[in-house]
C-alpha cells in the first residue's frame, strides 16, 4: 500500500530545499510566486455544512446527516471529516463536477481531505471515497488526493471504572489503529469488488489516486495516550496554492489523538473544533478566525437521556458525553475568547432540538451565531 506517514517537520525540508534551489534564479521565482498570490486573491473560498449531527446513530434518519464540511476555493474542494450522507450532501451543495449527473465523475476536484479522530459518527462513509472514487473521477485526478488524519494511537484507553463487566476488546493485536492501517483494513474488507472493478473494468488500484498520511504531532509537545492533549501550540499539517491547514490537539476523551483544524485562505479562516470540550489549544488555534465551527452538546438532553436509577453502562455513556463535549452554554465564551467572528454550531447532540433552542442558550459572544444545518454555507471574506 503506498501511502507514507507526514509531518510538518519533513515540509518545511522541503520548503527549505525549494528556497536554496530558487536562489539561482530569484526573478522567475518572485514573478511566480506574484502570480500565485493574485490567482489566490481572485478565487471564491466558502464553508459547505454538509452535515451537522453527532453520535454512533442515524438518529431515526434524522435530516441533518452526520459531521462533515467542505471548504470551496475556486474550482478545488477540500472535506473535513466523511460523516454520514456527507456523500449525497456533496452534490445536492452543488460541489460535484459537470461530470457529476452521468455517475461517471464528480468527485475529481477534491484536492485533500482531513479527518478530525476516527470515532465512527466522523469516518462512516469514508469508505464511499474509497470505494467510488475511481467511478466518480479521482482516477482522472493529476495528482492523488490527499487524505490527513490521526496515526495509531499505541493501546486502548483504560477501562471506565463505571463499567462491571470485564471488557471485550475488538481485534486485540491491534486495538487502536490510525487512518493509515485503518485504510488498508477497508481496502483488505472490500477486495473482492476492489479486484472485480481492477481485473475486469480496467479500474486503477486506488493506492494510484488517494495518498494516505498520518498526522505526525510535534515530539516536544509529549502528547500521549495519557497526557492527549497537553497545551501546545499550532503546527502546519498542509499546505498548496489555496489554503494553509494548521492544527492542535483538543480534548476528546479517551480518543487520542483528536485534532482540532484550522484553514487559511486569502478570503479569511475557518476552524473546526473536532470533538473537545473546553480546551486552550482551540481558542489559540482560532484567535481572531472569521469563522469557528465548533461542536455543542446539551446537558439537559444528556441528563433527561438517562433517568436515575442508571445501570453501570449508562452512567459510563453519560460520564463519556459530559466530559467529552463542549455544553452549548459555554460555547459563546469561547468564541468570545477567540475573538471569532461568526460561530456556527455543529456536531449537534441531539439534533433534534430547534434552531431556537441552541440559539438562546448562547451567551457572552458579540458575534453572529447560526445553527451549521445540511447545506448551510458561508462566503469569505464575510459580508458583515
Amino acid at each position: 500500500m503506498e501511502v507514507n506517514a507526514m509531518s510538518f517537520f519533513v515540509k518545511k525540508i522541503n520548503l527549505v530545499a525549494i528556497c536554496i534551489i530558487g536562489l539561482t534564479s530569484p526573478n522567475i521565482h518572485a514573478i511566480e510566486e506574484d502570480q500565485n498570490k493574485e490567482n489566490i486573491k481572485n478565487e471564491k473560498t466558502e464553508l459547505v455544512i454538509l452535515g451537522s449531527s453527532a453520535g454512533r446513530t442515524s438518529w431515526g434518519a434524522h435530516p441533518f446527516s452526520g459531521t462533515s464540511s467542505a471548504i470551496v476555493v475556486g474550482d478545488d474542494r477540500y472535506i473535513i471529516d466523511f460523516g454520514r450522507g456527507w456523500h449525497e450532501r456533496y452534490y445536492e451543495a452543488g460541489l460535484g463536477t459537470e461530470k457529476s449527473s452521468t455517475g461517471f465523475g464528480g468527485l475529481e476536484n477534491i484536492k485533500a481531505a482531513f479527518i478530525t479522530h476516527l470515532h465512527a459518527d466522523h469516518v462512516v462513509d469514508y469508505p464511499r471515497l474509497l470505494l467510488f472514487g475511481s467511478t466518480e473521477g479521482l482516477r482522472k485526478r493529476k495528482d492523488p488526493i490527499q487524505i490527513f488524519g490521526p496515526g495509531n494511537r499505541g493501546g486502548l484507553p483504560p477501562t471506565s471504572s463505571k463499567i462491571e463487566e470485564e471488557a471485550d476488546t475488538v481485534n486485540p493485536e491491534n486495538p487502536t489503529p490510525g487512518t493509515i492501517e485503518m485504510t488498508q483494513y477497508l481496502y483488505n474488507a472490500f477486495a473482492t469488488d476492489l479486484n472485480d472493478n481492477i481485473h475486469d473494468s480496467g479500474m486503477p488500484n486506488p493506492n494510484k489516486y488517494i495518498s494516505v498520511n498520518e498526522i505526525v504531532v510535534p515530539s516536544d509537545v509529549n502528547a500521549s495516550q495519557t497526557n492527549p492533549s497537553p497545551r501546545m501550540s499550532p503546527f502546519e499539517v498542509y499546505e498548496d496554492e489555496n489554503i494553509r491547514v494548521t492544527a492542535t490537539l483538543v480534548s476528546h476523551p479517551p480518543m487520542y489523538p483528536s485534532f482540532a483544524f484550522r484553514v487559511d485562505t486569502e478570503s479569511g479562516s475557518i476552524v473546526f473544533s473536532g470533538d473537545t470540550n473546553r480546551n486552550e489549544n482551540l481558542i489559540e488555534l482560532a484567535k481572531d478566525a472569521d469563522i469557528l465551527v465548533h461542536e455543542v452538546i446539551s446537558v439537559e438532553w444528556a441528563n433527561n437521556l438517562f433517568p436515575e436509577p442508571r445501570s453501570a453502562a449508562e452512567e459510563a455513556k453519560l460520564d463519556h458525553l459530559i466530559k467529552s463535549h463542549t455544553p452549548v452554554t459555554e460555547v459563546g465564551g469561547i468564541a468570545q475568547e477567540a475573538n471569532v467572528k461568526h460561530l456556527v454550531l455543529s456536531h449537534l447532540a441531539p439534533p433534534t432540538l430547534s434552531k431556537e433552542e441552541w440559539i438562546s442558550q448562547i451567551s457572552g459572544f458579540d458575534g453572529k451565531a447560526d445553527i451549521g444545518s445540511p447545506l448551510f454555507r458561508i462566503a469569505l471574506p464575510l459580508q458583515h
